[in-house]
């Protein structure tokens, strides 16, 4: 196994361009499975789950390629996001694999309930969903007492560019092809048939209109060029420390609360009550949570996506029963 691993790896690094190729060729398989055959969404579910767990592991390479590669030079910077998690990977062993395990975790998640529900009682099936929450909550639990800074998710680097524009590790250019064999140059044009040739004027319909009078400002075209206070700041120190403790309480509490929601769930799958916690619990850690300054990019867009993520409820339980599925 680990010689087949090998080989992949090598495949691969000598041909970057092929992770894109394998990563949509799974993905539009994912696309038509369903319906095609018994069990076939639980085909499809394992599929993408592959596919997924594939982009953590190509992403992996991708960085050792980058990193190995001194002539790579990325033509747009890359995100704060990337650059924070980037660098609490490199820092610290124990947020990378932590980080990777909650991806994994989720990635994974669905396969696994909906095996479970196929292959054992309810009662089982709901104390494996439990137990993934749990170790889930931990994990999240593990990375903010690591980093003593919000959460993000994810909490490791996405990918910031195309794969196809990597040069193949095996690709060097030949000194014999530098200088060797200059290119013929064209032949010239003869000094009788330079001057018999008149250019006629260009219709108006095709000549460029000229440019507005109004130029554009000095400062509209050296603001987007200008450093920000992110750009000068260590990767880590993209986000403040949790201070207070109100800030801890809001991080844990948004940490903790999916387990609340499935625990009660389990016990109480007839009522509104764990959704109703749940909705409580996403609102008191919103409200506890500090302000971001407007400098802080990255918090901000963040707290931007966890108030997003509320309309989600919007599809859960009884309000989709009895509300959202008529509007709809």
């Amino acid at each position: 196994m680990p010689s087949a691993l090998a080989h992949y790896e090598s495949f691969l690094v000598n041909n970057v361009s092929t992770i894109s190729t394998v990563e949509s060729t799974l993905r539009s398989v994912t696309w038509i499975l369903p319906g095609r055959f018994k069990d076939a969404e639980l085909a499809s579910e394992a599929l993408s789950a592959l596919l997924n767990v594939m982009s953590i592991y190509h992403d992996t390479l991708l960085a050792k390629v980058v990193k190995s590669d001194s002539k790579y030079k990325p033509i747009i910077p890359a995100p704060v996001h990337t650059r924070y998690t980037r660098a609490w990977c490199e820092k610290d062993a124990r947020y990378k694999w932590a980080a990777r395990a909650l991806e994994v975790l989720k990635f994974v998640e669905l396969l696994v309930e909906m095996g479970l529900r196929r292959t054992v009682a309810q009662k089982t099936r709901w104390r494996g969903v439990i137990l993934i929450e749990v170790i889930k909550s931990l994990l999240r639990l593990l990375l903010l007492r690591i980093t003593r800074q919000p959460l993000l998710s994810p909490p490791i680097p996405e990918r910031d560019f195309d794969p196809s524009v990597l040069p193949p590790a095996s690709d060097t250019s030949s000194p014999t092809l530098v200088g060797s064999s200059p290119l013929p140059s064209l032949p010239s044009t003869p000094e009788h048939l330079r001057n018999n040739h008149i250019a006629l004027p260009p219709h108006p319909l095709l000549v460029q209109p000229p440019p507005s009078q109004s130029p554009l400002p000095v400062e509209d075209y050296l603001l987007p060029k200008a450093l920000t206070s992110s750009s000068v700041k260590t990767p880590t120190a993209l986000l403040r420390p949790l201070s207070s403790p109100k800030d801890w309480l809001a991080e844990i509490l948004y940490s903790i609360r999916p387990l609340i929601y499935v625990t009660l769930l389990s016990r109480d799958r007839t009522t509104n009550r764990p959704l109703i916690v749940a909705l409580a619990l996403e609102f008191v850690s919103r409200y506890l949570r500090r302000i971001p300054a407007s400098s802080s990019i990255l918090e901000r867009s963040e707290y931007a996506r966890r108030d997003r993520d509320i309309l989600w409820y919007l599809l859960r339980g009884s309000i989709w029963e009895t509300w959202t599925r008529y509007e709809i």
